[in-house]
């Protein structure tokens, strides 16, 4: 069974035991939240992943769907550097960003 989500502006395919980087979330590692932005569920247990009749699709999202998902983590993304220059000014400037991170293991998916 799989779902995709909508989570911290973006979609994500998720299955049971995947794990997925995020937007820091304010939760504490180990704890559990639900996602109940649910776009589509799809692929029922014994079936295989490709396209069949019983997926449910939201307008925009699923009625009572949930994913459930385990706090792993909260980390820091690889730094992005960020130049800016202008021609003949002798303007140089840099600087650096680095994104914080929540790292998920999806527990279950209900719906």
């Amino acid at each position: 069974m799989y779902a995709v989500v909508q989570t911290s502006g973006r979609q994500f395919r998720v299955s049971e035991g995947d794990a997925i980087i995020i937007d820091r979330l304010d939760a504490e590692v180990g704890s559990t939240i639900e996602i109940g932005q649910v776009l589509l569920v799809g692929g029922a247990e014994g079936d295989s992943e490709g396209a069949d009749s019983s997926a449910k699709i939201g307008a925009p999202f699923v009625e009572g769907a949930v994913v459930v998902a385990e706090v792993l983590s909260h980390q820091r993304g690889p730094k992005i550097d960020i130049h800016k220059f202008k021609r003949r000014k002798r303007y140089r400037k840099t600087i650096g960003f680095r994104a914080e991170q929540t790292t998920l293991r999806i527990q279950s998916i209900q719906g």
